[in-house]
């Protein structure tokens, strides 16, 4: 646990504190990016040399080339922390050629964002306001669990080989895509209709542009 007698300097305390709030709000730690950003730092090097201040003293654990990879010494006996893959964009628009090239990784409490111990999650970030209505905007990060739908589910989906992030629903025995912007149209499958993921959680970079 860290010790309250450890000795850090204003900004050092100031960093550890946007450590803790953002991963209590966002479920992930923030990039070196969102630190440069929030504290105006010149580079994320300057960043990372505050974060190697802030391990050397024991306050936080890093794990070396890997993104977000920070947890807190007291924080590891109840964390569950699992690397998934990210993989580019996602439309929340028309449909568009999927991508299957991951672009890295992220490192994610399990506990924290209620997936299981073995569950198979992957990371989109998210293109296009076609679900806005869903509170879901340009440039937020979902989380996705490969599993079985239900309907109202907002799911990653494969469509007449163009994929896409929707609402899923059965109207009649037949599953279609629904937008939650009604400037975009229901989608409904010519001949295939695969979902690859359904969202169980949002990520958000605060302070973004």
């Amino acid at each position: 646990m860290f010790d309250l007698n450890t000795k850090l300097t204003d900004r050092q305390r100031e960093l550890l504190d946007y450590l803790r709030q953002y991963q209590r709000e966002n479920g992930v730690m923030p990039s070196t990016r969102d630190i440069q950003r929030h504290f105006g730092f010149s580079s994320q090097t300057a960043a990372m040399s505050h974060l190697r201040a802030l391990e050397k003293k024991g306050v936080i654990q890093r794990h070396s080339h890997k993104a977000r990879a920070v947890v807190f010494p007291e924080d590891l006996e109840r964390a569950e922390i699992m690397d998934i893959p990210l993989y580019g964009m996602i439309p929340a628009g028309y449909a568009s050629p999927q991508e299957q090239q991951a672009d890295g990784s992220i490192a994610v409490d399990v506990n924290t964002l209620g997936l299981g111990r073995n569950a198979k999650a992957f990371a989109l970030k998210v293109r296009g306001e076609s679900m806005i209505g869903a509170n879901i905007c340009d440039g937020d990060m979902v989380i996705l669990e490969a599993k079985e739908p239900r309907p109202r589910d907002i799911v990653a989906a494969l469509i007449d080989g163009e994929t896409t992030l929707k609402r899923f629903l059965i109207k009649d025995g037949r599953p279609y895509l629904q937008a939650e912007n009604p400037d975009f149209p229901d989608l409904i499958p010519a001949n295939e209709l695969l979902i690859q993921g359904v969202m169980q959680a949002l990520i958000r970079q605060v302070g973004r542009d």
